[in-house]
């Protein structure tokens, strides 16, 4: 472990393994978390309800640069994934530095793989690996007025 609930892929895949051998139930979401809010936490704790152990993936800076663009990340990777594992019900936090999790979410086959209300679930990536190997996905009910983006539009880091 790189420190804490903060793991190296490697290191989640393996205590993955450990979980699936003890029949837990590994719930995974995904997302750049630059600037947790309310909406987050709402959000996290609904999904650490729906099985034994949270994982998130969380979008390197190089990835929220490529999907938000070049003022984003607000905060850096490394500060935003101790913010995550400062969450109670998160119990594991690992950096992805591709624009998908496709290939973490393969690796680890989650039991269930959640995504926000913002998605539909035939957009959710990774669907179709999880629904093959016996999982499920969950859409969790956005909270209007609940993203990052809004919240920044409200404090101006955006020119009208």
């Amino acid at each position: 472990m790189t420190g804490g609930k903060i793991f190296l892929i490697e290191e989640a895949l393996e205590y993955r393994q450990k979980l699936k051998k003890r029949k837990k139930k590994v719930v995974f979401t995904n997302g750049c978390f630059d600037i947790i809010h309310y909406g987050h936490i709402q959000y996290l704790f609904k999904a650490a309800e729906l099985g034994d152990s949270l994982f998130v993936g969380l979008n390197s800076d190089w990835s929220v640069k490529k999907l938000k663009g070049e003022k984003r990340p607000i905060y850096p990777e490394n500060e935003r994934a101790e913010i995550l594992s400062a969450i109670e019900c998160v119990d594991v936090v690992t950096i992805f530095d591709e624009e998908t999790p496709l290939n973490l979410i393969s690796l680890l086959l989650p039991d269930i793989l959640v995504k926000g209300g913002d998605y539909k679930i035939n957009e959710v990536v990774g669907k179709d690996v999880v629904e093959k190997n016996g999982g499920k996905v969950v859409i969790i009910p956005y909270l209007d007025g609940h993203s990052t983006t809004e919240i920044l539009k409200r404090a101006g880091y955006f020119k009208k």
